[in-house]
C-alpha cells in the first residue's frame, strides 16, 4: 500500500514537470520556425507545416502553397516572441498564443511592429507540424 501511494505521488509531482517541459519545446519549435524564414531556409519553413496547413491573414485564407509564396517575399530583418502561452488539449494537439515583435518587409510593404499570433500544431508519428497559424497586428 505505501509503495502504491509513493508511486501515485511521484507521478503526480512528474506529469506537470513532464507539460512544462513539453510547453517549452513547442515554443522552441515555433522559434525556429520564425528563425527559418529571417535566415530565408524555405524549405526548412516547409518540413515543419502539415499538408493540410491553413492561415488566416487579413489578405485571406492561405493554403500551403500561397503560405510558402508569402514567405518567399518576406525580408524578415529582426524578431522576438514573448508573452507566450501554451495550451495542450490533448497529447498530439498544442495551441500557442503569443506576441511578435518584427521589423523587416513582405512584398516590399513595412510589416515593422508588434503582432498577436497562434499556431496550432499536431504530433502526427513523432512530427510536430503546424497545421493552422494567425497574425493579426496589435493597435496602438
Amino acid at each position: 500500500m505505501i509503495k502504491s501511494l509513493t508511486l501515485i505521488a511521484l507521478l503526480a509531482l512528474t506529469v506537470p514537470v513532464f507539460a512544462a517541459v513539453e510547453k517549452d519545446a513547442m515554443m522552441d519549435k515555433e522559434k525556429a520556425v520564425w528563425q527559418t524564414v529571417q535566415d530565408k531556409k524555405f524549405d526548412a519553413f516547409r518540413k515543419y507545416l502539415a499538408s493540410d496547413y491553413r492561415a488566416a491573414y487579413a489578405e485571406g485564407i492561405y493554403s500551403l502553397d500561397q503560405e510558402m509564396d508569402s514567405v518567399r517575399k518576406a525580408d524578415l530583418k529582426s524578431f522576438s516572441l514573448s508573452d507566450s502561452t501554451v495550451v495542450m488539449p490533448d497529447r498530439e494537439t498544442a495551441l500557442l498564443t503569443y506576441k511578435s515583435t518584427t521589423q523587416g518587409t513582405q512584398d516590399g510593404k513595412d510589416m515593422a511592429g508588434t503582432w498577436n499570433c497562434a499556431s496550432v500544431w499536431h504530433k502526427s508519428g513523432a512530427d510536430w507540424k503546424v497545421v493552422f497559424h494567425t497574425e493579426v497586428k496589435a493597435e496602438q
